[in-house]
C-alpha cells in the first residue's frame, strides 16, 4: 500500500492539488483497537520504520470528528514517548524529517500515514490557524493571509512581499485585502466605487480610488493586483489574464466564485482560460483554502 501511495504521491505535487488541504501516503489503517492499549499496535505497524521528525495525532475536520480533538490531545503525548524509546521517531522534534500522522476515526480506530515537508502542508490538518485580527476591516482578510502561507513558500514571500512595493486591491471595498497588504508593508491603490472602512487609509500607504475593477487599468506596472469581487468566474479569470498579458502586473492572487454544481468542471475550464489568455509563462497555483467558501483562490506570477 505504502508504494502504491509513493508512486500516487509522486505522480500528485501537493502544490498542484486544489479541492485537498492535504497530502498525506497511507502506512495502514488500523481497526478494532482496544482503547485500553491503543500504543502496541501502532508500534507493531511501524515495525521497522524510523527517521521521523514529528508526529502529528489527529481527527477528520468534521462535526462527527471534532469529539476526537482531546482524545488526539492526550493520546499524542501517550504516543511520543513510546516511538521515540523505539526509535521510530526522533528524540527532539525535527521539522525538516518525514512526518508521521496518527489520524483518529474513532476511538478504536486509527490511519497511519506520512507525509514530506516540502509535499504537504505544514499545519495539522492541513489548516493554518488564523485568528481575526481586532482591526481587520472585514474577514476576508483570513483569505489573503491564508492565501499568501498556502500558495507561497516562505523564500516566496520573503522576496515578493517587500515594503513599498506597489499593489491595486481591484473590488476592493471595504478594505480586508488592502489591509492585509499595507501591513505587509506595500503601497496599494484600491479600487471599488464603495467605501474603504476610515482607519483602513490611516497608514499612509493606501490611495482609494472610486472606479469599475473591471475597467480600471494602472498607469503603470505593479508589483501586485488582487481581486476578490463578486463575479462570473469566467469574466474573472478573463480579466485576470488581460492584467497578465499586459503586464499590468506581474503577481496577482485572485478568488474564483463557483457554481453550486460542476465546480471542477468550472474550475478547470477558467484556469485553461486565464492560461490561454495570459499569453506568457506564468506559474499559476489553486487552492480552495480553509476559509473560502463557494470559491477557489488562484496565485499566478512569471515563471
Amino acid at each position: 500500500m505504502a508504494s502504491q501511495g509513493t508512486q500516487l504521491s509522486q505522480a500528485l505535487p501537493w502544490r498542484s492539488l486544489i479541492f485537498a488541504r492535504q497530502k498525506l501516503v497511507l502506512l495502514a489503517e488500523l481497526r478494532e483497537m482496544d482503547p485500553r492499549d491503543r500504543v502496541t499496535p501502532i508500534l507493531a505497524a511501524l515495525a521497522g520504520c524510523d527517521g521521523y521528525g514529528t508526529l502529528l495525532v489527529e481527527h477528520p475536520d468534521s462535526d462527527a470528528g471534532k469529539p476526537l480533538a482531546g482524545l488526539a490531545r492526550s493520546f499524542g503525548n501517550a504516543l511520543r514517548p513510546a516511538l521515540r524509546k523505539a526509535g521510530i521517531l526522533s528524540l527532539r522534534e525535527d521539522d525538516r524529517r518525514t512526518r508521521l500522522h496518527v489520524c483518529l476515526l474513532a476511538g478504536n480506530h486509527a490511519l497511519i500515514a506520512q507525509s514530506e515537508p516540502r509535499d504537504s502542508a505544514p499545519w495539522p490538518l492541513g489548516i493554518p490557524r488564523l485568528r481575526v485580527h481586532a482591526d481587520a476591516p472585514s474577514r476576508s482578510a483570513l483569505k489573503l493571509d491564508e492565501a499568501l502561507l498556502v500558495l507561497l513558500d516562505a523564500d516566496e514571500r520573503a522576496r515578493l512581499l517587500r515594503a513599498d512595493m506597489r499593489a491595486a486591491d481591484l473590488g476592493a471595498a471595504p478594505g480586508g485585502w488592502t489591509w492585509v497588504l499595507a501591513r505587509h508593508g506595500l503601497r496599494v491603490t484600491a479600487i471599488d466605487n464603495g467605501p474603504l472602512r476610515p482607519h483602513v487609509l490611516d497608514s499612509g500607504r493606501v490611495e482609494h480610488l472610486r472606479a469599475d475593477g473591471f475597467a480600471w487599468q494602472p498607469p503603470q506596472a505593479l508589483d501586485w493586483m488582487v481581486c476578490d469581487m463578486v463575479e462570473q468566474p469566467r469574466r474573472v479569470a478573463e480579466r485576470m489574464a488581460t492584467w497578465m498579458r499586459e503586464g499590468w502586473c506581474r503577481q496577482t492572487i485572485f478568488n474564483l466564485k463557483l457554481p453550486m454544481k460542476k465546480r471542477w468542471q468550472e474550475t478547470r475550464l477558467c484556469l485553461d482560460l486565464f492560461c490561454e489568455q495570459a499569453d506568457k509563462a506564468v506559474v499559476v497555483r489553486a487552492r480552495q483554502l480553509f476559509h473560502d467558501r463557494e470559491e477557489i483562490t488562484v496565485f499566478a506570477g512569471r515563471s
